[in-house]
């Protein structure tokens, strides 16, 4: 609660003022009563119509002013909680995009939407309806509390002689809905995050026909997120009759000791009915308490998870360090060079050197390398890009070739061994940095729900809107947007689903290149295009590659013939490297894969 507070401190004098309008409403809860009391005994015994005409204007002065501070301060605790959740999800939202790539391979994406969506609401309604109204019902029971022990102290000490048992079921309560709250929020974690799992893949459901078992998975979900809520419920249905019965009981006794002593002479009828008003009032606020408290109880199952989340710190891997000479040479590179300068003054040297990777917990102590074990992704990997040259790097699946490039664009970080770029540790560098100096084209195209040109430049303020159009006549990605109805600033389907698979990735092509890297990072980027569009691209590329550090993974090795250098690899190590033809002539691996893909092929020779 300390912690959810903290937010508020922004707002604190608007905090303040709502507090301030809390106060002044407890205040007039005091003066309908008040006013009872003055009636009865002295007005009605007096005949006074006069000080009755009084009291009544009185009365109803304070009911247009308690809804004038009823207005204000719901609309001042309602902005109030809205800013706060603004702030948090943005908050969450910056916290998502630093933490490193491994972290969402184990995280699924509807559970993190939880988060910023479902668990931040409940907050907000937590500041909306309880934090600073909680604050009102307290004030409104101490200003009650006085009065009545003002009024006959005897009384009021009878009146509070079930405020234990009123205690009682308060700490019966908190403690049962925590739980109960704590189970919703994890189960409409999982209904969300199965929703965005099956609605994603919806075409693989209906492909194979899987609909009614996939419906009762659901269906068992949905089940355990109702159960949770019923189990609340129910523990909601029993406070609040139990509060009101402990008032019934409260007010019988009112009556029992006050008409005691009303007959007796020592009580006025006035003060009985002013405490019968006031214990109306009294327990009217602790049952509201009740209510803030489900909501409190709600917000702390969400903040657990939420906390849960902005702690978990960013791996080094993506923010270490933050300055430093290291960073100076490598932003040199990428900022010194004029876009129009000639291609011999790019960088773009790599080295890998005795590097070995496995997933999993990155930057632990990992065994020695002599450790063989079928855990371990890359195995002593070594090699060396000249800037301008172009590689391939082939295998069968599995072999590491993604991993490699997963680790120079620093999305993960090797447990043995160092990546050079430009003879700097890239591990001595920010990763935002050392990605700059890249450009990457995966086989898996992602496209955003915005503009044609958005998603080419995303944004970048390097990226100047002629680098668009140049990068995509380049790529031959020009021709199709142009044919669109709102050509460049056309709005795309959620990831493309407006374009074919092909201009998906040509407009990949002109993302990655609109940048100018130094670096041009290919991973199996012609797979998934027709015969027509991949002969656009090679040619593009031809072009393009010119002058730049070029890595090109590819599964189809006719598409690197060309390359100047092939790194095979073989269960994370590189077992062979040669041109085209020196590894034909070796008769190893590259061979045995020329083989199977060509068997049969006039080409094959």
């Amino acid at each position: 609660m300390r912690r959810l507070l903290a937010y508020l401190r922004p707002y604190r004098w608007q905090v303040a003022v709502a507090v301030g309008i809390l106060i002044a409403a407890s205040g007039l809860a005091l003066v309908g009563p008040w006013l009872t009391k003055v009636a009865i005994d002295k007005a009605f015994p007096a005949g006074d119509l006069g000080l009755l005409g009084f009291l009544a204007l009185v009365y109803v002065s304070s009911l247009l002013l308690a809804a004038v501070l009823e207005y204000a301060q719901t609309l001042l605790t309602t902005w109030i909680g809205q800013r706060v959740m603004e702030d948090l999800r943005g908050q969450i939202f910056g916290h998502l995009q630093r933490l490193e790539l491994a972290f969402f391979d184990r995280n699924p994406v509807g559970r993190l939407m939880t988060r910023v969506t479902s668990d931040v609401e409940a907050l907000n309604e937590m500041f909306t309806s309880g934090v600073v109204t909680i604050f009102g019902d307290v004030f409104t029971i101490g200003a009650i509390v006085t009065a009545m022990l003002i009024l006959d102290w005897r009384l009021a000490l009878v009146t509070f002689t079930v405020l234990p048992l009123v205690f009682a079921s308060a700490w019966l309560f908190r403690t049962r809905v925590r739980r109960a709250y704590r189970d919703i929020r994890l189960r409409l974690a999982r209904i969300n995050a199965f929703l965005q799992e099956r609605i994603t893949g919806m075409s693989i459901t209906q492909l194979f026909r899987q609909e009614e078992s996939t419906f009762e998975r659901f269906d068992q979900i949905n089940r355990d997120h109702l159960s949770a809520h019923l189990r609340s419920i129910t523990y909601y249905a029993l406070f609040f009759p139990a509060v009101e019965l402990l008032a019934a009981v409260a007010m019988a006794l009112i009556i029992w000791y006050g008409g005691t002593e009303s007959l007796r002479g020592t009580m006025t009828v006035g003060t009985i009915a002013a405490f019968l008003q006031y214990a109306r009032r009294f327990f009217r606020p602790i049952q509201d308490l009740s209510e803030k408290y489900n909501i409190l109880q709600s917000a702390m199952a969400s903040s657990e998870r939420v906390f849960k989340l902005l702690d978990r710190q960013p791996h080094p891997v993506e923010t270490e360090p933050a300055a430093g000479p290291a960073v100076g040479a490598i932003q040199a590179q990428a900022s010194a060079r004029p876009r129009e300068a000639a291609a011999s003054s790019r960088g773009g040297r790599i080295e890998f050197r005795h590097v070995w990777f496995r997933y999993g917990e990155m930057g632990t102590d990992a065994p020695a390398p002599d450790e063989e074990g079928s855990e371990w992704v890359l195995r002593d990997v070594t090699f060396t890009v000249e800037p301008g040259q172009r590689v391939a790097i082939v295998g069968a699946t599995g072999a590491g070739k993604s991993t490699l490039i997963n680790l120079l664009m620093r999305f993960y970080k090797p447990q043995r061994g160092v990546i050079l770029l430009d003879g700097v540790d890239i591990s001595a560098v920010p990763a935002p940095v050392v990605r700059s100096r890249m450009g990457l084209v995966l086989q898996d195209v992602y496209l955003f729900s915005d503009t044609v040109i958005r998603n080419i430049d995303l944004g970048r303020p390097d990226v100047a809107e002629s680098d668009v159009l140049n990068a995509a006549r380049r790529v031959g990605v020009a021709a199709y947007v142009e044919r669109l109805p709102g050509r460049y600033d056309q709005r795309l389907g959620e990831r493309g689903s407006n374009l074919s698979a092909g201009e998906r990735q040509l407009l990949s092509f002109a993302r990655a290149l609109a940048g100018d890297p130094d670096l041009l990072i290919l991973d199996e980027a012609t797979s998934a295009v027709d015969s027509e569009i991949e002969a656009r691209i090679e040619q593009a590329l031809e072009e393009l590659m010119l002058g730049r550090t070029s890595l090109v993974i590819a599964h189809r090795l006719s598409t690197i013939r060309n390359a100047e250098r092939i790194l095979v690899m073989h269960h994370g190590e590189i077992r062979e490297t040669g041109t085209h033809d020196e590894l034909l002539e070796l008769g190893g691996l590259y061979s045995r894969l020329h083989r199977l893909q060509f068997a049969g092929s006039p080409s094959a020779a």
